[in-house]
């Protein structure tokens, strides 16, 4: 019979408490790993989003052609302008993950680890692309679609739980306040170039 070797003695205490400390460090960096690499995920999504709206730069050939083609077929037809499909798309999107996550995961402390940083993942890249157009007006597109995405981003992610410290962060403040100042520019310039969709809350609001 070969004799086997105990790797710990069943008496000894610290060994079994080093031994379970390890264990949850393992555990927690893979919980870690798990919802970085989740949140990356949702990130892309959000960037090809960001990728797109900055067709709409001021300056850049797309934004000037579609500047001048509407204009002129505006003195012939009504032109629709464009739509809300790019921010609807986004937040159903995001609301669908949330309640895919809500259903499937039973530990209550990593989901709301991951909203957390989804969240702060969210408006740190909406925050960047903006810092990135400090010099730059805003196209009513551009406008439009980032009121819709960050004002349902952050009333869903409150329903969801996450708390009003990491709500109100620092790239929330400056968002907000950048995309307020543009509203009130366009409002001065543009007439009702929102079409009703505003930074202020309101009870109206569509889902």
């Amino acid at each position: 019979m070969t004799s086997c070797t105990l790797l710990f003695d069943p008496k000894d205490d610290n060994q079994w408490q080093h031994y379970h400390s390890k264990i949850d460090v393992l555990i927690e960096e893979a919980f870690k790993e798990m919802i970085s690499s989740l949140v990356s995920k949702f990130s892309a999504v959000l960037d090809g989003v960001l990728s797109k709206l900055s067709r709409y730069d001021e300056g850049t050939l797309f934004s000037s052609l579609l500047s001048f083609t509407v204009k002129t077929a505006a003195k012939y037809v009504d032109v629709p302008k464009p739509g809300m499909d790019l921010a609807d798309t986004y937040i159903t999107f995001v609301r669908q993950n949330q309640d895919i996550l809500r259903d499937r995961v039973n530990d209550e402390m990593y989901t709301e680890k991951v909203f957390e940083q989804w969240y702060t993942s969210t408006m740190k890249a909406v925050c960047v692309w903006l810092t990135d157009r400090l010099d730059l007006q805003l196209h009513v597109y551009q406008l439009k679609t980032l009121i819709k995405i960050v004002k349902k981003t952050y009333r869903d992610f409150r329903l969801q739980g996450v708390l009003d410290g990491t709500l109100n962060n620092k790239s929330y403040e400056t968002v907000y306040n950048r995309l307020t100042v543009e509203e009130a520019t366009v409002s001065v310039t543009a007439g009702d170039g929102l079409q009703g969709i505003t930074m202020r809350d309101s009870d109206e609001e569509e889902g």
